[in-house]
């Protein structure tokens, strides 16, 4: 069975086949592959004038395009791209979330909290009615996290894709 032209397919060989090519976003001449052309145009790439691109899945997942009706859906076009491998997440992306409070049972040994003690000793009054004058240190309560980007990769298995350079001209429906 011939293929439609411009059929894309997975294929699991390292090599592609007479009459496919990889998707791998290359540019073909216009001339050479005016069929071909006459379905994909520049969606993917190109001047328009002498050359076109062919899709780039290498490193990414396809997606059916569709008007994005459903919930959570959102509107994709042909030959849109979007995600990312690697994220850094902003303080607006993290949820709602508290730090523990170093702390000891045991006497301070010094009376500047700003040292990473959590506890000082004290000189005469324990408590006092007015705000303290000076910060806890960075050791009472620290960062956490490394503030870099992390995998962003759903489990995957790599294939190629290849699309038809020859094949059955589709028919519209």
């Amino acid at each position: 069975m011939d293929p439609f032209l411009a059929q894309i397919i997975m294929f699991g060989g390292n090599f592609a086949p007479r009459g496919w090519a990889f998707c791998d976003g290359q540019l073909l001449p216009i001339s050479q592959y005016t069929a071909l052309f006459s379905i994909l145009g520049t969606t993917y790439g190109g001047d328009g004038r002498t050359t076109f691109a062919l899709p780039d899945l290498r490193g990414r997942v396809p997606v059916h395009a569709g008007s994005g009706s459903g919930p959570g859906l959102s509107l994709k076009r042909v030959g849109e791209k979007g995600g990312a491998e690697n994220v850094t997440l902003s303080e607006a992306q993290m949820p709602a979330h508290n730090h523990a409070i170093h702390g000891s049972n045991v006497g301070g040994d010094d009376s500047d909290p700003t040292t990473g003690n959590g506890f000082g000793t004290a000189a005469n009054d324990l408590y006092i009615e007015t705000a303290p004058s000076t910060n806890m240190g960075s050791g009472v309560m620290s960062n956490a996290g490394g503030g870099q980007a992390h995998t962003n990769m759903q489990p995957f298995g790599c294939v190629n894709f290849i699309i038809a350079l020859q094949g059955v001209f589709p028919s519209r429906s």
